[in-house]
């Protein structure tokens, strides 16, 4: 049995001792992508599979070089693979059209960059509103759900603030928030600490850590081992090919939090000095 299989085989059932598959929020099998370059074809994924079952919490690791970004691009549904299959539901991204795969991107993932991505005009509202402008549904409703999503990461006090206003931490929250609002499939976070600096970057997984308990599906793409740590899967790439696909016990995750937060409390200690 696969890693892959192992992690995903099984949740208790609640009627007995049987146990069901667990549902997945994306399935990823041989999964190719050739560019060509002049006269070159680059290989820049050779036949990936995973799956990631809904409630997971998924670290991508490589060397660059390695079909990071590019397995990146189409789990955005911004690309589509050359041979293979990457689904999200029943729904085969590789099939899709170019409006298909936008509706997919605005109605059933979010995302969170390294660079924020917010729009310097709008409010700490209005950004959350965001993916919610592109489906043409912006409401009371909606307007109360983005309210409270800046409340749930932190900003209930920063509403009306525009992105010059607010510290880089907090413009992660308002992309956290906003990844949220459409209620998607997973989360897709490419760097989510790159620019932020340890204090920081621990409120902001700590919020990862958070929204997986509560059952959110996380996708994580990171250099940085510590971040990675605290995942509770890291898929390493290398060559364009699956490496390891390798589970964090619950210790380790432990471990990896605790470690993290008494080296935020000492850097505190050392400011307040």
């Amino acid at each position: 049995m696969s890693m892959t299989d192992a992690y995903r085989s099984s949740e208790a059932d609640p009627s007995g001792g049987a146990t069901t598959p667990k549902r997945l929020a994306t399935s990823i099998r041989d999964l190719q992508k050739h560019y060509v370059l002049k006269s070159e074809t680059v290989k820049a994924l050779r036949g990936v599979s995973f799956d990631v079952p809904e409630g997971d919490y998924v670290a991508i690791m490589g060397p660059s070089g390695s079909g990071k970004s590019t397995l990146l691009n189409l789990l955005g549904c911004l690309d589509k693979p050359t041979k293979g299959s990457l689904m999200l539901g029943d729904d085969d991204i590789a099939t899709m059209s170019d409006d298909e795969l936008a509706e997919i991107r605005s109605e059933r993932i979010g995302f969170v960059f390294q660079s924020y991505n917010l729009i310097q005009q709008l409010s700490v509202v209005e950004n959350i509103q965001v993916p919610l402008y592109y489906q043409g549904n912006i409401g009371a409703k909606e307007r109360a759900r983005s309210i409270e999503l800046a409340e749930r990461v932190g900003l209930g006090d920063r509403l009306d603030h525009r992105p010059t206003q607010l510290s880089g931490g907090q413009q992660q929250r308002v992309a956290i928030a906003r990844s949220l609002v459409n209620d998607p499939y997973f989360v897709l976070a490419d760097e989510p600490t790159g620019n932020l600096d340890s204090v920081t970057t621990e409120e902001i997984l700590t919020i990862f850590d958070q929204l997986n308990e509560e059952g959110r599906t996380i996708i994580l793409v990171t250099h940085e081992d510590f971040v990675a740590a605290r995942a509770k899967r890291v898929v390493r790439l290398k060559d364009g090919k699956l490496h390891k696909d390798e589970i964090n016990d619950e210790d380790s995750r432990k471990a990896a939090r605790d470690f993290q937060r008494k080296h935020v409390e000492q850097l505190l200690k050392e400011v307040d000095r």
